[in-house]
């Protein structure tokens, strides 16, 4: 059976599939009335990963690092408050009424029960003020989506990753700099999608890799340079010259703009991934059955699933952020950890936490409905406790109070039972979350959706050093520049350079950025394909690519144009020469 529905925010047709509709009934809730794509901004919409501001704690009085602006109305406390037993979630408990829509009575208790500052595992940080949405982190600065890191800085998505600066979507590797979708590394610097590799400069997709300069595609290879084989005295002798244009910034800008031109000389698989079975999207790993998911790493039978970066995730539809040993997720946000039957949650995990629905910020837990900051307990209703009894039958006359009296919001939007946290429960604006990262829009588009806007205001500081001054040399660089306040060349906010980025990039002898932390972020991210799909054809032509950019290395097993066709994160505008599985494999083998 399939149905096609029109989305109740974008008004655009999506399909609801047979293996879909199973999902639903095998977890007992109805399917949904918005698109993929918008279920998903929806979620994104409720995480602030990135923007950081200072406050006063509400219970200490302590200034704080917080995602929470100045005037932002929610609760706040510094994270050794409320991860403390100073307070009690369980006294801001009050009973259902039946006469008021749910969704405006959680409203009320999000808006009372204190929120921690940062969405970090607080417990298992240490020397780490300045991360976000972080656990077991040690000795780092401005991580986000961060765990296991030692001495890392100005990374995203990362997992067990050692002294290593400017990272996106990467895992167990040390001793990187300046790179993207790279993993089991060590010494691999502005490079891209590279896998078990060492000592690699300028490179992108490579395989098992090492001594390699500017090259792209190669596979078990070592002492090349552009993609050319070297002897080992050969390549020495040029990586010593390459070394001296690497400590100024013109020198790796030339070198990345020469090694961009050996990356698009070459074909590419239509899909990045590792160690899959049955699966469509992007960026996935060690995952099976899981469709139309993307930057996921043991996922199985699921779909509609972003950013899930920590594995072990089974049964999981419209899931977005987390993993480590969770099933039976269906539209949550920044779950996971032993969790198990989560349903329409923000931030409730860790323990054993299972049968939790409409909550946040609730850890340990099972068997809760509508709570925010419960920890360690079970059967509560919107912060009150019941037994098993009275918790059963509440819950199940809630469910059906929402779709009877289901919460309306500004734009005529039809909340019930099965969807989401509606936009106006959300703790941000919408330019301070997430889903402007994925989903951008102007103020005006923003109002438009019945989206809330946040003006921006500047922090208050004085500039001591423009970017023009930065030493173009790391050679000339005194110590006393992380005493500055720099001048971004982009975006013209201040920013620094700490101690411990100062002391890698001598240690790997790179230059002094001009540009700030999130600048450089936005410009890797950039460079990742999008979470969405095109059908596209195979572009291998015969024996060269369609664009005669590339020639073949190998026969292929069709005659002249490759007639396979896929579904691809590979926009047809791109560059990118983009092949088919067997066309890919043949030259690559």
């Amino acid at each position: 059976m399939k149905e096609e529905r029109i989305c109740q925010n974008c008004k655009l047709t999506f399909l609801i599939e047979d293996e879909d509709f199973q999902f639903y009934k095998k977890i007992n809730v109805p399917s949904p009335t918005w698109c993929p794509e918008c279920r998903f901004k929806r979620r994104l919409n409720f995480r602030n990963e990135r923007n950081l501001y200072k406050k006063p704690c509400a219970l200490c009085n302590k200034i704080m690092i917080t995602t929470f602006s100045p005037d932002n109305p929610r609760v706040t406390y510094c994270q050794e408050c409320w991860w403390s037993d100073k307070w009690d979630p369980a006294e801001y408990g009050r009973p259902y009424d039946p006469s008021r829509t749910f969704f405006e009575q959680l409203n009320d208790l999000f808006n009372e029960v204190p929120l921690p500052a940062l969405g970090n595992n607080y417990p298992t940080l240490v020397n780490s003020e300045y991360v976000n949405e972080s656990g077991s982190v040690k000795d780092s600065y401005l991580t986000f989506d961060a765990d296991f890191c030692e001495n890392a800085m100005y990374g995203t998505r990362l997992t067990h990753i050692k002294d290593s600066s400017d990272l996106y979507m990467s895992r167990d590797s040390d001793l990187g700099y300046e790179n993207i979708a790279c993993y089991r590394n060590s010494r691999i610097f502005f490079s891209e999608d590279c896998t078990d590799c060492v000592n690699i400069y300028f490179s992108k997709n490579m395989v098992n890799c090492q001594d390699c300069f500017g090259c792209a595609g190669l596979r078990n290879k070592q002492y090349h340079l552009w993609n050319r084989a070297l002897t080992k005295e050969e390549y020495n002798e040029k990586l010593e010259a390459f070394k001296k244009n690497m400590k100024t910034r013109m020198g790796v800008s030339a070198l990345q703009e020469e090694a961009l031109s050996i990356w698009e000389s070459i074909p590419y698989k239509f899909f990045h991934g590792l160690g899959n079975n049955n699966v469509t999207g992007d960026y996935l790993y060690h995952s099976k059955n899981a469709k139309d998911s993307f930057q996921c790493q043991g996922l199985e039978d699921g779909r509609y699933c972003q950013l899930i970066k920590d594995g072990s995730v089974k049964d999981a539809y419209d899931y977005t952020i987390w993993g480590a040993n969770v099933q039976g997720i269906y539209e949550c946000i920044n779950v996971g950890e032993n969790t198990a039957n989560s349903k329409f949650n923000f931030v409730v995990a860790l323990g054993n936490t299972m049968n939790a629905e409409y909550s946040m910020w609730s850890l340990n837990v099972a068997n809760i409905f509508g709570c925010s900051g419960i920890r360690g307990k079970k059967y509560y209703i919107l912060n009150k406790e019941y037994s098993k009894e009275e918790y059963e039958l509440l819950r199940a006359q809630i469910i059906s109070d929402m779709q009877k009296n289901p919460y309306i919001d500004n734009k005529g939007r039809v909340y019930g039972y099965g969807e989401f946290f509606p936009y106006e429960l959300s703790s941000y604006a919408y330019n301070e979350t997430n889903a402007m990262e994925y989903f951008p829009l102007t103020e005006e588009e923003a109002e438009a959706q019945g989206l809330r806007w946040r003006k921006e205001s500047r922090s208050e500081y004085k500039i001591t050093m423009s970017a023009r001054d930065v030493p173009e040399n790391i050679d000339d660089v005194s110590d006393s520049i992380i005493n500055e306040v720099i001048e971004c060349a982009l975006c013209k906010r201040g920013y620094r350079i700490v101690s411990a980025e100062l002391k890698l990039l001598k240690r790997f002898l790179f230059p002094i950025p001009q540009v700030c932390s999130e600048c450089r972020h936005k410009r890797r991210f950039e460079r990742i394909n999008p979470m969405k799909l095109w059908h596209r054809s195979c572009q291998c032509a015969g024996t060269t690519s369609e664009n005669r950019i590339y020639t073949n290395t190998a026969k292929h097993q069709h005659e002249g144009k490759c007639t396979s066709e896929f579904e691809t994160s590979y926009s047809p505008e791109r560059k990118e020469i983009v092949y088919c599985e067997q066309c890919y494999q043949a030259e690559v083998a």
